[in-house]
């Protein structure tokens, strides 16, 4: 998958833009909580090192089947991220969307804003995207609550659909269209 970069979006509690070498540790810092890691996905390490969060900061060391990645910057320092990976084949018209943020920032608006801008970006800027989906473990009602806020749809339940620290979960699926004035 050939991406090209990400652009700098703007908001007015948070800036998204591409990672840097320099953001390691304050990436590393927020990402090596285990009130975050609880909520994503295996693929996320945990403990979360200086030699993790180096490793995504460099966009040619970051696998590029992860899409398009944020950092998201709340007044010069990188507090979370957020990324979209869009599918290939015949379901290139979905993209998967996920987000964090590092706990000391949670409650703040921040996460929602941060997908309230990357929404309309791919709207516009990726156009066989016509849906985004949001895989989320039933019991982070924060994220829920983020893309509720966001105008997400709560698509489905997927009841024992993944495995975390060892135990069968459930997880549930947001999503939101492409407006159809955008077709």
């Amino acid at each position: 998958m050939n991406l090209p970069d990400v652009p700098v979006l703007h908001g007015a509690g948070c800036v998204l833009r591409p990672l840097v070498p320099s953001d390691a540790p304050s990436l590393q810092g927020h990402a090596d909580d285990l009130a975050v890691t609880r909520n994503l996905f295996d693929g996320f390490p945990s403990p979360y090192t200086l030699a993790d969060a180096t490793g995504w900061c460099n966009p040619q060391t970051r696998p590029a089947s992860f899409g398009y990645v944020w950092g998201v910057d709340v007044q010069g320092e990188v507090v979370g991220c957020v990324g979209v990976r869009p599918e290939d084949g015949c379901l290139r018209c979905n993209a998967e969307v996920g987000y964090w943020i590092g706990q000391a920032f949670w409650r703040r608006g921040i996460a929602s804003e941060a997908l309230g801008l990357v929404t309309p970006w791919v709207w516009q800027n990726l156009p066989e995207v016509t849906r985004l989906f949001a895989p989320i473990f039933s019991w982070n009602e924060g994220s829920q609550a983020v893309a509720r806020k966001c105008g997400y749809f709560k698509e489905a339940e997927l009841r024992r659909s993944a495995i975390k620290n060892g135990q069968v979960i459930d997880r549930v699926q947001w999503a939101s269209i492409r407006p159809e004035t955008l077709y």
